[in-house]
């Protein structure tokens, strides 16, 4: 008996030292730290092994070091923006687009999101489209082939690509191919053995170490990218399954959206890629030159910025994006904009309501629209016009 009140009592002490930790030591919200409080003082061994599993955050000392990485691959372009942009003297090919330079410093300045105004890109809201154009990209690839999926299947669609980077690969082409581990947990190991075998590289996102047992379940990775030769990059929301060409009967039809970018935002997209995998594996990637080509032939004139955002930033880089873009007027013109967000399962927050709707004149309009999959049974739209501050 007195051993298992020792084994209690050191539960308790060790409670009150985490939760030392969770107040003084981790920068969370006040909200998420009262909980976590709770958990751990009202049920003091579940609530530990609970927040071992999904409460920790990201170590700073690898933050940093991530931070690091993704900041000297643009060093040497990364002051020269700020210092343009902060004295107003920045050209912008589109002059639209300087009604926006407080949004782009900002983006720069947290989250390393160089502005680039070289690019082109073609748009895809069918799977059909965006994965027929993927695969040709694949095909015509010469020195090397990155991708990150959230979801990738075992199905048909899966291995219509598998077939394609293996083909590849057997080309001598550099193949990467990084998929995370709880997102793809359905998909063995042998299914990329083909990949493997003709030299590929495949590596799973924060895997399982023991059975059952994951202290980084919560850290995911939800980015779906893939970059070909450094210059064409694909980004956006289709994961690697069959439902996302509207083939399941579960789901249905599936409306998403992607980009096929050719220009230096690609180079963005491959510094992300190249961090997720360094991180995630061992087989460490130097940051070599030719996966950075400079690109002189693009004829793209649209500006873009790849912004990032997750347990591996510091800030909340996206949400900040998007406040700060719905407040930027367009000075331009002065004629009436309208702001369209988008997203599956999207269900806003009250403080994040009113922050969608600040300074929103009697002008102006926005359509916040949450598509719901027919497994939850609705779909919403709500369309705020005139004084967006009586929302609420």
């Amino acid at each position: 008996m007195n051993i298992w009140q020792d084994v209690y009592t050191g539960i308790t002490v060790l409670n009150i030292f985490l939760a030392i930790a969770v107040i003084f030591f981790e920068r969370r919200n006040p909200a998420s730290s009262w909980a976590w409080l709770m958990v751990l003082f009202f049920i003091p061994i579940l609530g530990f092994v609970l927040y071992l599993i999904v409460g920790q955050k990201f170590r700073k000392r690898k933050l940093s070091r991530l931070l690091g990485d993704r900041q000297r691959i643009i060093e040497d372009t990364i002051d020269q923006q700020r210092q343009l942009l902060a004295h107003r003297r920045f050209a912008f090919h589109d002059k639209a687009m300087s009604a926006y330079q407080d949004m782009i410093y900002m983006n720069l300045g947290s989250g390393f999101a160089l502005y680039t105004e070289n690019n082109e890109i073609e748009l895809f809201t069918d799977g059909n489209s965006k994965f027929d154009a993927l695969i040709r990209d694949i095909e015509s690839a010469q020195h090397h082939i990155h991708l990150v999926y959230y979801i990738v299947r075992d199905d048909a669609l899966g291995h219509r690509l598998l077939d394609a980077l293996v083909a590849k690969a057997k080309q001598g082409v550099q193949v990467r191919f990084l998929y995370d581990y709880i997102g793809s947990i359905r998909v063995k190991r042998r299914f990329f053995k083909p990949l493997s075998d003709a030299g590929g590289l495949v590596r799973a996102f924060f895997p399982t170490r023991f059975p059952f047992i994951n202290f980084k379940i919560n850290y995911r990775n939800h980015r779906k990218l893939a970059i070909i030769d450094g210059h064409t990059g694909y980004i956006g929301g289709f994961n690697i399954g069959d439902e996302y060409l509207g083939l399941s009967k579960h789901f249905g039809a599936w409306r998403d959206t992607h980009m096929r970018v050719e220009g230096n935002a690609v180079h963005q997209m491959q510094a992300q890629f190249l961090m997720d995998w360094n991180l995630a594996t061992s087989a460490k990637v130097e940051l070599a030159s030719e996966l950075f080509p400079t690109i002189t032939w693009s004829k793209g004139r649209i500006g873009m910025q790849v912004v990032a955002s997750g347990p591996d930033t510091e800030y909340q880089e996206i949400k900040a994006a998007y406040i700060k873009m719905i407040q930027t007027k367009d000075v331009t013109n002065g004629s009436p904009r309208e702001v369209a967000l988008a997203g599956v399962g999207h269900i806003p927050e009250d403080r994040h309501k009113h922050g969608l709707v600040l300074d929103f004149s009697v002008s102006e309009n926005m359509i916040l629209g949450s598509y719901f999959k027919p497994e939850f049974g609705k779909r919403r739209l709500y369309r705020f016009q005139g004084d967006g501050r009586a929302f609420g």
